[in-house]
């Protein structure tokens, strides 16, 4: 007995902490080519197949477009094509609106990818208190420097 719990925990360890390297990768990859492309090859390395690893892989898709010579357009639209499969099908993962709406906010607005950043933030707002622990130091460290959170909404992050 003693064995499959050691086993259980160490399956269960092991995946959040690919998942957390995944969180601080994303949060950093924006803020230069050098992180962007350490976030590409994370997500790439990713063996998971859940909802959110594959929103992951999705955003490396449309971010590796920042850093590409060529195909800019297939990768970006060939990323946010996934991201959206992914959250229609998970309508209700606020990991997954994060992605999105941090995706939306710095894509260049002439991309045209800016459609959902109203419904995610209202999303994220209504829901913030159902979300674990983790999830919720996520969504406010996300929200300190989001573009499209006002002071007062930041405020009720608590």
């Amino acid at each position: 007995m003693k064995l499959i719990f050691s086993f259980i925990t160490a399956f269960i360890l092991f995946f959040q902490s690919d998942l957390e390297s995944l969180r601080n990768s994303y949060a950093k990859a924006n803020s230069s080519n050098e992180n962007t492309e350490a976030f590409i090859n994370i997500a790439e390395k990713q063996s998971g197949s859940d909802a959110v690893t594959t929103g992951y892989k999705a955003a490396a898709k449309i971010m590796e477009a920042k850093i590409a010579k060529s195909n800019r357009k297939a990768l970006v639209k060939a990323g946010a094509t996934d991201l959206e499969a992914i959250i229609k099908s998970n309508p209700n993962n606020a990991e997954l609106r994060v992605i999105r709406m941090s995706v939306q906010e710095n894509i260049p607005k002439i991309v045209g990818y800016r459609g959902s950043l109203k419904d995610d933030k209202a999303f994220l707002l209504n829901n913030y208190t159902k979300q674990n622990t983790a999830l919720k130091n996520y969504i406010k460290r996300f929200a300190a420097q989001s573009k499209t959170m006002t002071d007062a909404e930041r405020a009720t992050l608590k």
